[in-house]
């Protein structure tokens, strides 16, 4: 990529970077036609090897001296002692295994929303690590590497703040979280943009790609196109490629989902595979029941007034209220801050991250959507006041305290009960010094309605070891509820994709007599 479009910064770690790009970009675009398997990855990973010896890239590690090798290496330990824990994040077995599955073998599949409406979203980033997982990271670790790359971008760069986030984002490091490398982008994508970094085709560019890896992230290209509106006064030439990415990214929607953006059925162009209303609207509703963390019914949020839904959301039981707090709290501080400052990008950060936020709030304001906001107004506020000795001082303090967090999840769950993460994390296991650790479960049952055979992971919610096709229970009920079900368009090949249909009175037998028997498995 940095032939045809160049590099947004120098170094290893930005080759690196651009190189995540491009290979995000053109593996999304190959998934399209064929599966992201072994043949993919060995070639891709041939020629990587072969430009890094052709271009002599090892050299640039000369340039890093003693003493900032030896912070790297450091760090680097702690990123891979961490990242070998279990993964605990509930995505990871619901979503990101799933979807890295299909994505090896069979690519991305027209219509898979309506197999299982959580695959829909088919994110960028599991794009990228499906296409490493055949051999080069079976344990899909891929969020350890990414979190060296970025200690490695701060020692280059001399932006040592970058190390203060470190120890939180290792919370991250187990699973190909989608959250992990959008909080990073983005605050390289800001890094350079303070620095004075001008290269707006690249900043747009980049800031594009972190949207389609998780389309929360819609501040990061406002900003960009904000700022070359306000501040560079670029030719608008210069978003094209940006625009071409946000392009594919539409275009990946559709085909999985029916729609441009997931999960929102806005853009409808009459698509045959796109997801049943009422499947749509039972997402929705689900989505305000997690704004209000389950604490109360959707029946009672609809009688909520507009006062009752700001006080509840901010008095919700458990820590997820002092987080509502605190995210308030710091927008207002943060606004604040840009209105005494009175500089342009600054004022611009804080316009975006407020249009961001507003979104949020009016969609579903579950804090795991507006955690970035955290990160950014923090960098913002003290990147001029954090040295080297600082900022290895806080990483090595909070490092400190979240691998003990980690290695004890005791604690978390008998100080911050409400924090419902902490009951699956499982701790410190000797076998994660030598090989990374992960679940397996094989057991499942084979269902059949209609022209659909599918598997259902037995005793169990999710399905990230079950055979494909593979859905979920609770989507099944759902289906059931709205008298339709998933159904394949060529039924001897699940590769062609799926739409839904409305059952027959043969085939709700079939469905009734698979519900019945997942109930009686779960009781």
């Amino acid at each position: 990529m940095e032939k045809f479009c160049g590099i947004l910064f120098q170094g290893i770690s930005g080759k690196i970077i651009s190189g995540i790009m491009g290979v995000s970009l053109v593996w999304t675009a190959i998934s399209f036609f064929i599966p992201l398997n072994i043949y993919v990855e060995i070639p891709t990973v041939l020629l990587g090897l072969l430009y890094f010896l052709k271009k002599k890239l090892y050299q640039e590690f000369y340039w890093f001296s003693k003493k900032d090798t030896l912070v790297i290496a450091f760090i680097s330990a702690i990123i891979l002692f961490t990242g070998a824990y279990y993964p605990y994040i509930l995505d990871h077995f619901g979503y990101y295994v799933p979807t890295i599955k299909w994505l090896t073998e069979y690519g991305l599949i027209k219509g898979i929303s309506n197999l299982d409406l959580t695959l829909g979203q088919m994110s960028v980033w599991h794009i990228f690590q499906a296409g490493f997982s055949n051999f080069s990271d079976p344990f899909l670790r891929i969020n350890s590497i990414l979190l060296i790359i970025y200690s490695i971008y701060s020692v280059e760069r001399k932006n040592w703040i970058h190390l203060c986030f470190l120890p939180v984002l290792l919370l991250f490091a187990q699973s190909p979280s989608p959250d992990l490398p959008v909080i990073i982008f983005s605050l390289i994508i800001l890094n350079e943009m303070i620095s004075g970094n001008k290269n707006i085709s690249l900043l747009f560019a980049f800031s594009a790609f972190v949207f389609t890896i998780k389309p929360t992230m819609i501040w990061l290209p406002l900003l960009v196109f904000l700022c070359n509106i306000f501040i560079l006064k670029s030719n608008f030439k210069k978003l094209i490629f940006g625009s071409a990415i946000l392009f594919l990214f539409f275009i990946k929607n559709i085909w999985t989902f029916g729609y441009p953006i997931f999960p929102v059925s806005i853009g409808d162009f009459g698509f045959s595979w796109k997801p049943n209303p009422e499947v749509l609207k039972t997402s929705s509703q689900y989505a305000i029941l997690k704004t209000y963390d389950m604490q109360y019914s959707y029946e009672e949020i609809q009688k909520f007034s507009s006062w009752d839904h700001i006080k509840n959301w901010f008095f919700l039981k458990g820590i997820k209220s002092k987080i509502n707090i605190f995210f308030i709290a710091c927008l207002c501080i943060f606004s604040v801050f840009a209105w005494v400052k009175k500089k342009k990008l600054i004022t611009l950060i804080c316009i975006s991250l407020l249009i961001k936020s507003i979104f949020v709030l009016a969609f579903s304001a579950q804090y795991r959507f507006f955690i970035d906001v955290f990160f950014v107004i923090f960098f913002v506020l003290f990147h001029e006041y954090l040295n080297k000795r600082k900022s290895i001082a806080v990483f090595s303090v909070l490092s400190l305290f979240f691998v003990s967090l980690l290695s004890f999840p005791g604690l978390i769950q008998q100080y911050i009960p409400s924090f419902q993460l902490g009951n699956f994390m499982v701790g410190f296991k000797k076998e994660q010094l030598y090989q990374p650790s992960v679940y397996e479960y094989h057991q499942f049952d084979t269902f059949k309605v209609g022209n659909l055979k599918f598997n259902v992971s037995k005793n169990y919610p999710y399905n990230f070891e079950t055979p494909l096709p593979a859905i979920s229970a609770s989507f099944i009920f759902d289906d059931a509820k709205a008298g339709i079900f998933p159904q394949p368009i060529n039924k001897n090949d699940v590769s062609k994709g799926f739409i839904w249909k409305t059952m027959t009175s043969e085939e709700k037998k079939e469905a009734a007599a698979t519900i019945n028997i997942i109930e009686k498995i779960h009781k």
